[in-house]
């Protein structure tokens, strides 16, 4: 299988879920700006979304947005409780959490990236992110990781849009459990091995 990567993108949450999963993967470097692969190949003809990650799980047969392949991932390796058995209460808390660290995290980050936004709208984005993320705070509350002291998919993407924090200027100093949190999961050999072959850290 390839994985389809931006250093630091949102696609370093399959990437740790890999890891962590024992799951080789091929790495196939994307610029998003000019939609090229490894310099030269053309992206939009792997993923016409034009956005990181997709995941070639054969020749022709793509699959795309995160939520979606980590669940994948963790399913080729049931042993590796990166996630609940399909069917089951704890798999739809699984994808509840997911569905809401895409929709109200992840994508409120979106405008502070860009230089053309408006101060304004970028001060509303990160008041509306700080009461998103005081309930990921009460839910990490007494707890290792989101749902207890299992490392989950869940955990590798909450910790993955929250790394984007300080390049955002997104101050979220308040949020103690937050930051054990993120220190834990900066911690774990898999994460570190994800981060340097992305060469996000040494």
């Amino acid at each position: 299988m390839k994985l389809y990567y931006s250093p630091g993108a949102c696609s370093l949450s399959p990437h740790i879920v890999a890891r962590e999963a024992g799951i080789d993967l091929e790495l196939a470097k994307v610029d998003t700006k000019t939609k090229k692969v490894n310099g030269d190949q053309d992206y939009l003809a792997i993923n016409p979304k034009g956005y990181v990650p997709a995941l070639e799980i054969a020749a022709g047969d793509v699959l795309t947005e995160g939520p979606a392949i980590v669940q994948y991932l963790a399913d080729r390796k049931p042993d590796s409780g990166l996630a609940p058995s399909a069917g089951t209460p704890e798999r739809y808390r699984l994808q509840e959490m997911l569905g809401y660290i895409n929709s109200e995290i992840h994508k409120s980050c979106s405008p502070l990236f860009y230089p053309t936004t408006p101060d304004a709208v970028k001060e509303e984005r990160k008041e509306y992110l700080r009461k998103r993320y005081s309930l990921v705070e009460k839910q990490l509350a007494g707890r290792q990781f989101l749902f207890g002291d299992t490392f989950s998919v869940a955990d590798a993407y909450l910790f993955t849009v929250t790394n984007w924090a300080r390049h955002v200027k997104l101050d979220l100093s308040e949020f103690a459990n937050l930051k054990a949190f993120q220190e834990r999961v900066a911690a774990r050999p898999a994460v570190q091995a994800a981060m340097k072959a992305e060469g996000l850290v040494k």
